[in-house]
């Protein structure tokens, strides 16, 4: 099974959960912005989390699927749609050959991840399917999808994982075929619910002043238009040292809240650099990195700070959520 891109969107790619293992060498982790949108599409059209996905950014692509798959679509509302009935998101859905996907109006978020049952046949490059469009390897051709590109689907039956989807389409004359919405627990990204950012303190923290420190928790920072995979770039009141420190360049890791010299501060991303010079005030806990890969410029964001042991439960209590979805769409899938 293929899938045919006939409008690639301004920036659609292949990834997955990351290139780990080599950053020593040089080469940065990559992979999705929003792990927990990929993680779930994923778990929704029966795959294991870290098969690639389209990650989909701001506007959305046209594809057409060239025989039945199941997919899911999770993350940004972007308007996905099917001919003219819109294809709800955070569900299976079971899909005709020759069905195009189309998306519309942005509703909410910056990134919509496209997941398809049997994963994108694409090989692996250093373990990963992840694009890294800088370096112009990984995921399809090292490069973000284009008009006429044809994307082999990996083994796997999609009318296998849900029967009755599959009855349902058999039986109907309707382009897809959804899971209900009472089957399960709704889904919600965690994003719906704005809150500040959860951050442990950096390394260089009690570098700054206590003026920078609560300006830093206390002011609301805007999203620089010029932020991209590698980095978020901040707007707010300037963030000052005590005193000029000269650092030697350390690791860094998605979420490092970096502070150049002009005070602004940076959130490093998915393609965030392997090694980083500026002072670090603060880290954004893992559990609130896709509420950050949602935020689109312009958009106001706060912090606040919470313990790394805080940022550890957090962390546990995700994964908790995750297996929960898991156990719901096994139980659905064994009531088919």
């Amino acid at each position: 099974m293929s899938v045919r891109v006939l409008k690639p969107g301004p920036l659609s790619s292949l990834q997955d959960l990351g290139r780990t293992g080599y950053q020593r060498f040089g080469v940065i982790v990559s992979g999705v912005m929003d792990e927990w949108s990929h993680r779930v599409a994923n778990l929704l059209a029966g795959n294991l989390d870290d098969q690639a996905t389209i990650e989909i950014t701001l506007m959305g692509p046209s594809l057409v699927f060239e025989a039945p798959a199941l997919i899911a679509i999770c993350g940004a509302d972007l308007s996905p749609r099917i001919g003219e009935t819109p294809v709800p998101q955070c569900r299976p859905i079971l899909v005709r050959a020759g069905s195009q996907l189309d998306f519309g109006r942005r509703a909410f978020g910056c990134r919509a991840y496209l997941a398809v049952h049997g994963g994108f046949a694409v090989a692996p490059v250093m373990g990963s399917r992840s694009t890294y469009l800088r370096a112009g390897f990984g995921g399809f051709e090292g490069r973000a999808l284009r008009k006429g590109d044809l994307l082999e689907v990996g083994d796997g039956n999609p009318q296998e994982q849900f029967p009755a989807l599959a009855r349902r389409l058999g039986s109907g004359g309707d382009a897809f075929a959804g899971v209900p919405e009472d089957a399960f627990e709704p889904i919600a990204h965690p994003a719906i619910a704005p809150r500040a950012l959860r951050t442990v303190a950096g390394q260089q923290w009690d570098a700054f002043t206590g003026e920078a420190q609560e300006r830093f928790l206390d002011a609301e920072f805007r999203v620089n238009a010029n932020s991209d995979r590698m980095g978020y770039r901040l707007e707010g009141p300037g963030l000052a040292l005590r005193s000029p420190l000269e650092m030697i360049s350390e690791g860094v890791a998605f979420g490092t809240v970096q502070v150049p010299p002009d005070g602004n501060p940076i959130v490093l991303m998915a393609d965030r650099q392997t090694a980083g010079g500026y002072p670090k005030i603060a880290a954004v806990a893992s559990v609130d990195l896709p509420l950050i890969a949602q935020a689109v410029p312009q958009q106001g964001l706060r912090f606040a700070r919470v313990s790394l042991e805080q940022a550890q439960r957090l962390y546990l209590e995700r994964e908790l959520a995750i297996e929960r979805i898991r156990r719901s769409i096994d139980s659905l899938r064994g009531a088919q």
